[in-house]
């Protein structure tokens, strides 16, 4: 009996060391290129810096700067309102193109369709984005066709260099984030319940809205999340086709490490926003906590 407590027990710290010894590679990994540069920014927000000099310190300066001055409001409130547009518009326009290719593509074409969405990433974001510019741009592919039909006189100058252009370009730089998770979970659903549904005299519309989106709203909830937290910190895209007025708070944080020479303040910017990006994701799970729960 002794002896098989004891082997069960060496058996035990085996499996111990065999998991600790597959973990621990990805946990340093995340440990030195996540919290490590993460614990360093909430570290200098807390400080000072004189042009080139940095003064260890404890100051909640840079956070009454950040939570105060007018600009800083304005771009934080601005960046909030594009990320939950952006998020808004790809999900809505991501779910009937992933509802098609789950229920209305053959099986063995599936992978096609899943292969064509993804394209776009076999492309530089950046030059993404620059492709953006020639076709919103003042002398660009839109305004060049509405032109040569004669649906507009001269060139529309609002398509670019505005919130709206900025909108347009995550929207479709984020779709495929969107269109992957949504499908996941459009076929994990059971084709059974969808059938179920119909004998019990439902019609299309209400089985749509009483079956299949309730089960699929775990991928609704991820393409939300996936979309909606890195939009937010996008600083590329606004720099190239927002212009002035299309600037979010990532440009100014941006603005405050390369250019003013501001570190501390730039941190506590980032800080910032990053706890407000995270109690609103927080909320949100909270929210469509209800329909996650129905799937376990």
């Amino acid at each position: 009996m002794a002896d098989t407590s004891a082997g069960e027990r060496a058996s035990r710290r085996r499996e111990a060391v065999r998991g600790f010894s597959l973990v621990s590679p990805p946990l340093l990994y995340a440990l030195l290129l996540l919290a490590a540069p993460l614990s360093a920014v909430v570290v200098i927000s807390f400080w000072t810096q004189d042009y080139l000099t940095l003064t260890p310190g404890f100051t909640l300066d840079n956070y009454e700067q950040a939570l105060t001055r007018p600009v800083f409001q304005t771009l934080l409130s601005r960046s909030l309102g594009v990320a939950l547009l952006v998020t808004a518009v790809t999900v809505v326009l991501a779910f009937p193109v992933a509802y098609y290719v789950s229920f209305h593509v053959r099986p063995e074409r599936k992978a096609l369709w899943i292969f064509l969405i993804t394209i776009p990433f076999w492309t530089s974001y950046l030059l993404r984005v620059f492709l953006w510019r020639v076709i919103l741009g003042y002398n660009g592919v839109l305004n060049t066709g509405l032109l040569g039909i004669g649906v507009i006189d001269e060139p529309l100058t609002f398509l670019l260099y505005n919130v709206n252009a900025v909108i347009i370009t995550l929207a479709h730089a984020w779709a495929p984030f969107a269109i992957l998770p949504i499908f996941v979970a459009l076929e994990k659903i059971d084709r059974s319940l969808l059938e179920a549904s119909h004998d019990l005299g439902e019609s299309r519309v209400r089985t749509f809205l009483r079956v299949t989106l309730p089960l699929a709203m775990p991928g609704v909830v991820a393409a939300v999340l996936i979309v909606f937290i890195p939009t937010i910190g996008d600083y590329v895209t606004p720099s190239l086709v927002g212009g002035s007025s299309g600037q979010l708070i990532a440009n100014m944080i941006q603005v405050q490490f390369l250019r003013l020479n501001n570190a501390p303040l730039g941190a506590a910017l980032a800080v910032t926003t990053m706890l407000i990006v995270g109690a609103m994701s927080v909320l949100f799970l909270l929210f469509t906590r209800r329909y996650l729960r129905g799937q376990q």
